[in-house]
């Protein structure tokens, strides 16, 4: 399953130049992460209530086009691997001109501030979405 998210760039979120800033894009990754999971029936407040985490450990993006005040960029994010521990989000982030970036972001379970197993009825409900590299 691959979840779109919609998000309009915002003047706050530009340079001088108009384009926006490197650092911007992990929010958005971060906001279409929390969309993919709630569309698969995983709210992430919910899954936070259970007292389960998913800090992002790694984080990778490349840049290929600006993206600019005004536009609206569109996220296509899939759950590219789950294991037993972890989990990592492939991302491709677009304009309406075609790419502006592609990443991913890898997640370690914790459950009370220590690293742990992704509790079976999580790792149900994210197996059927899980896409591959």
């Amino acid at each position: 399953m691959e979840r779109l998210t919609r998000i309009k760039v915002r003047y706050a979120e530009t340079d001088q130049m108009g384009v926006v800033h490197h650092s911007v894009y992990a929010v958005y990754l971060e906001a279409a992460r929390v969309d993919f999971l709630e569309g698969v029936g995983l709210p992430y407040h919910e899954v936070e209530a259970r007292g389960v985490f998913f800090p992002v450990v790694e984080l990778g993006l490349t840049f290929r086009a600006p993206a600019r005040f005004g536009e609206e960029v569109l996220v296509r994010t899939r759950l590219a691997e789950l294991s037993s521990r972890s989990l990592r989000f492939a991302y491709r982030v677009e304009g309406p001109k075609g790419l502006l970036a592609e990443g991913f972001t890898r997640h370690l379970c914790q459950v009370e501030g220590r690293a742990a197993r992704i509790p079976e009825a999580i790792l149900q409900r994210l197996r059927p979405y899980t896409m591959g590299p």
